[in-house]
């Protein structure tokens, strides 16, 4: 049985979601303050997180953002705020979803199944261990820098390949192109920060079936990149 982390201080909201969501077979925890809630996220057994964005203590901002450095499990973002900006955000933090108040519960019901659906059977064919990364047939072997895409090498340049396995030593965390820039040129590198595009253009060319329209590599509009599962 799934069990759901609800992060929310409107009590009649997180209850009434607690309700729709057991009355569907899930076990649901609520929790109002922002700065248990992240000590819960970060120390519980969860297998999905919804999140309000305005929260005392922390917001919800802030939890995506620590949550995403250590767990990869769903995170639907909850907010009366309609702004994109909010979503782009919100997004870019690493959330998998991002809903606005007043909602049906129906939906975010339907929402919960689908991506708690969807992460179990993309993390079955998820492996990071040691000195093997393999996430949905990207196999990468750091010990002879010999990167395949389902079973055929792939040869890349130095930093095509410093480029890919920072991002996928790190599965959906969103790095913009100052971190990029910094983590794989270095500080002391003189350069144009435009550079990451051409090198992420060229990736793409290498490991995706359709550049056009990556499946490993995402573009978060007005945030960076980021190596999906």
């Amino acid at each position: 049985m799934s069990k759901i982390l609800i992060i929310e201080d409107e009590r009649s909201i997180a209850e009434l979601e607690r309700d729709y969501l057991e009355s569907h077979g899930f076990t649901a925890e609520i929790e109002g303050r922002g700065d248990i809630g992240l000590q819960k996220a970060l120390g519980g057994d969860y297998n999905l997180i919804i999140l309000d964005l305005m929260l005392p203590k922390v917001d919800g901002f802030e939890i995506c953002r620590q949550i995403r450095q250590v767990n990869n499990i769903p995170i639907i973002m909850i907010s009366a705020k309609k702004e994109d900006i909010d979503k782009i955000r919100g997004l870019g933090l690493g959330a998998d979803d991002y809903m606005i108040k007043p909602f049906s519960p129906s939906e975010l019901v339907a929402r919960v199944k689908a991506h708690l659906a969807r992460y179990e059977r993309l993390t079955g064919d998820k492996l990071i261990r040691g000195d093997l990364i393999q996430i949905r047939g990207v196999v990468i072997d750091k010990t002879s820098r010999r990167i395949t895409i389902h079973d055929q090498e792939v040869m890349l340049t130095s930093k095509e390949y410093e480029l890919l396995l920072l991002l996928a030593s790190h599965p959906n965390r969103v790095f913009n192109k100052e971190e990029l820039f910094e983590r794989i040129w270095g500080l002391d590198s003189l350069g144009d920060i435009a550079t990451i595009t051409v090198h992420i253009r060229r990736l793409r060319e290498k490991i995706e079936h359709d550049p056009s329209k990556p499946q490993y590599i995402e573009t978060i509009w007005g945030v960076g990149y980021r190596f999906k599962i």
